[in-house]
């Protein structure tokens, strides 16, 4: 029972790594982006007649990265319960 224990631990510890990782990179792409659009705004962005906010590429790129991320700590990242639905059945088979 110890060893089934430990071994959930260990998925979870991985899974709360997943999901602080993800925490930290959003703050990093706020901050980054924000940064780069309040740039944009104060030099010269008026001077571009019909010109395109060059920020818009490392929004829209990082922001795929962040979207897969999150996949990866909060959607994808469900192997404990996978591993529970199986021993249940398992259970179930057995009984």
């Amino acid at each position: 029972m110890d060893i089934l224990r430990t071994e959930k631990d260990q998925i979870l510890w991985k899974q709360a790594k997943k999901r602080v990782g993800f925490k930290n990179h959003l703050f990093s792409y706020l901050i980054v982006n924000t940064m780069l659009w309040v740039m944009w705004f104060f030099t010269g962005r008026e001077t571009e007649e019909g010109g395109f906010p060059w920020p818009v590429f490392c929004t829209l790129g990082w922001g795929f990265g962040i979207f897969w991320h999150f996949m990866g700590a909060f959607v994808f990242n469900n192997k404990l319960s996978q591993i529970e639905k199986e021993f249940e059945k398992l259970k179930q088979k057995d009984n």
